[in-house]
């Protein structure tokens, strides 16, 4: 006797997907640093200039800070509403980081998955200042160099998030984003690296006053101004950058000794130096 075999459905459910947007105000509550890699430093990577010798050294600047502090910034192009600005995924990775932390229902690699921030870069608003500080460089002996930043002690942005539902609410968007300002940050020398405690942010409503200020104040224009004549963060670092000023100046007077060739007398030597020492 064959026994029956019970038909199952071969039909297959699929919940559909959509998207939503959502757009933030965000102040920042702690200074913000611009960490993008200087123009130099990528030419270098690109097309390296192996060892220099001793002469090549002594000619070329390893550090040029005024530089150094216009390049740390990723910069408008054209018209806009500021020169200063923050790649998006600063923002996509601080909500994925605040999500291995939150008690959510969705996971880091979900929100990667279901979460991004519209645009490649967001504006980010405030006036920014000239900093200096040792830091560490990431070789064994973790040896010691002077970074020139641009430093935003006060900054805004906007920022909005594409996110996918049912799976996402707009709730859990903004409690990620809110936790990432607090426990994460964005930029160099953030919260989220330890040592740090920068680029710490919150989201605040389009009528805040203290948002509407520094939009109204740290446009286009006030940013190309201070990216020009910069202010210093600090008197350590007005010391520092005025002393490298006044000491390049001090060393570009000098005279360079010209070359020694063999079988030239002490004499003729001495004679060179003092004329291109007149």
């Amino acid at each position: 006797m064959k026994s029956k075999t019970k038909e199952r459905s071969s039909e297959i459910e699929v919940m559909p997907l959509s998207q939503e947007e959502v757009t933030f105000c965000i102040l920042g509550e702690t200074p913000f640093y611009c960490n993008r890699v200087t123009e130099k430093a990528k030419r270098e990577l690109l097309f390296p200039r192996g060892r220099m010798t001793t002469a090549q050294k002594a000619t070329n600047l390893k550090h040029d800070p005024l530089q150094e502090y216009r390049d740390s910034p990723y910069s408008r192009k054209g018209d806009g509403p500021t020169r200063i600005m923050m790649l998006a995924t600063a923002f996509k990775g601080c909500i994925g980081q605040a999500a291995i932390d939150m008690p959510t229902a969705v996971a880091k690699a979900q929100i990667d998955r279901l979460v991004y921030v519209v645009d490649e870069f967001v504006p980010i608003w405030g006036t920014p200042v000239l900093d200096m500080a040792v830091v560490r460089s990431a070789d064994m002996a973790r040896t010691p160099d002077i970074r020139t930043r641009a430093r935003l002690n006060k900054w805004a942005s906007i920022v909005t998030i594409r996110y996918t539902v049912p799976i996402v609410t707009e709730k859990v968007v903004a409690t990620l984003l809110s936790s990432a300002g607090i426990m994460c940050g964005i930029g160099d020398f953030r919260q989220q690296k330890g040592k740090g405690n920068n680029g710490l942010f919150q989201i605040v409503s389009r009528d805040n006053k203290e948002f509407l200020e520094l939009v109204a104040h740290g446009d286009m224009a006030t940013q190309d101004a201070a990216l020009r004549d910069p202010e210093f963060s600090n008197s350590e670092t007005e010391d520092l950058f005025m002393w490298f000023q006044e000491e390049r100046k001090k060393r570009r007077q000098e005279p360079k000794p010209k070359a020694i060739a063999r079988g030239r007398k002490p004499k003729q030597i001495t004679e060179e130096y003092a004329e291109a020492a007149e």
